[in-house]
């Protein structure tokens, strides 16, 4: 999930203290929209497509996209019915505030805070398994280089500027284009060399307990969902964010249903969670991988830092901590203040790599995520959101609609859950 690092403070907990005009066009929108959502998750697609089948597969990406984008626009009439009930710019926490209260905006910050650790563990499960794949023959195992990754994040996370990581962001998104390339010329050519059988490929598999799995993997592939309401409020004309928005999630879920047929076609039941763990063993693809492992490792803090954001501002808040900061509150570069915030950012990622060196796989965890955090972020809190705020306006098919992503998405979940832990 590699994302750009203007979408970091975008999805702090904490309301903004103005509202901001939109200067984005609808073609740097859309832009903005396929760099938010499309990253590393996209590369385990056809180990989904692989346990569920590729016709089954494909049609669980086109539903996992078209919820996402109804939820979308129903998140951005939440925030439209909400705009006189709080000064400024409205975030996704205000959004559960005004519905429920504090309980809300707990709720939907602490499943913010779950779903950015869980992309965090699956950076570094996705960097430690393709490092393995690279160094074949060495005794490291995932979890070691895991952990010797650890002093680097630790160090980069200590750097304040975000925006130092944005070259390393954008030069992960090319090399996942590449690796997305690579999977496709590798197939075209297995196609053109008879190197495989079309009718070797299961449409629907046989063990449909595999469907749930490719759900999550599905559900985690369009992961971004905090973004919603920033990307809307980025845009100049921002009537036309539903349409930007259906034209982004056209051209994003057309792309994951080809490359994970394309993926599995080619490798079929040797199809890896990873598939650049499939990719020849040659110079050109182990580029690749070392490209996405440096990416990656650059672009950690910026996964991280949203995490960051919400345990300091909780930190300053404690009396120990104001006393450490000089009793400055709103201040954290001072002294052992600084010394407090710098602690608490090693002690998250050594936590992070301690919980990425248990998890068996990325495929697993990833489908794990998108079966609890993001099905509730996407799905569930959304659909509750919209019949809280705008309930007695609706029309009886626009409730049972509600009705049916609220109860569906939490029958998902819970599913999800079990069947991802029971695979464990």
């Amino acid at each position: 999930m590699v994302k750009n690092s203007e979408r970091i403070p975008l999805i702090s907990p904490s309301p903004s203290s103005s509202t901001t005009e939109g200067t984005a066009s609808k073609f740097q929108t859309i832009g903005n929209i396929i760099v938010s959502i499309v990253g590393t998750g996209v590369l385990g697609l056809p180990f989904a497509f692989r346990v569920a089948g590729w016709l089954a597969g494909s049609l669980g990406v086109i539903l996992a996209g078209f919820a996402t984008f109804y939820c979308m626009l129903l998140l951005c009439r939440d925030k439209s019915a909400s705009e006189n009930k709080l000064q400024g710019t409205i975030t996704y926490g205000d959004l559960g505030y005004i519905c429920m209260g504090k309980p809300g905006r707990y709720l939907t910050e602490f499943l913010i805070f779950i779903s950015q650790c869980g992309g965090s563990v699956a950076y570094l499960v996705f960097i430690g398994q393709n490092l393995v794949s690279v160094f074949k023959g060495q005794t490291f195992s995932v979890a070691s280089y895991i952990f010797l990754l650890v002093p680097i994040e630790i160090a980069l996370s200590w750097i304040g500027s975000l925006s130092a990581f944005a070259p390393f962001s954008i030069f992960a998104d090319i090399c996942n284009v590449l690796a997305m390339g690579f999977v496709v010329k590798e197939d075209i050519e297995r196609a053109i060399g008879g190197g495989f059988s079309f009718r070797d490929r299961k449409a629907i598999a046989d063990n449909l307990g595999g469907l749930p799995f490719a759900g999550g993997m599905a559900v985690f592939c369009f992961e971004g969902f905090g973004m919603t309401l920033a990307l809307e409020q980025s845009m100049k004309e921002r009537n036309t964010f539903p349409k930007v928005l259906g034209m982004a999630f056209t051209w994003i879920t057309l792309m994951y249903v080809l490359f994970g047929s394309f993926g599995y076609l080619a490798y079929g039941d040797e199809t890896k969670d990873i598939i650049t763990l499939n990719l020849p063993n040659n110079w050109t693809a182990t580029a690749v991988q070392i490209g996405l492992c440096l990416g990656l490792v650059f672009t950690f803090p910026i996964m991280v830092h949203p995490v960051n954001e919400i345990l300091e501002g909780k930190l300053k808040k404690i009396i120990w901590f104001q006393k450490l900061n000089n009793n400055d509150a709103e201040n954290s570069i001072t002294g052992l203040g600084k010394l407090g915030t710098y602690t608490s950012r090693a002690v998250l990622i050594i936590g992070l790599a301690v919980l990425a060196s248990y998890v068996p796989g990325f495929a697993i965890f990833a489908s794990l995520v998108g079966s609890t955090v993001c099905a509730l972020i996407s799905f569930v809190l959304p659909a509750s959101f919209h019949l809280t705020l705008l309930g007695s306006s609706l029309s009886l098919w626009q409730k049972a609609l509600d009705c049916c992503v609220l109860l569906c998405g939490l029958i998902f979940a819970a599913y999800g859950t079990y069947n991802t832990i029971v695979g464990i």
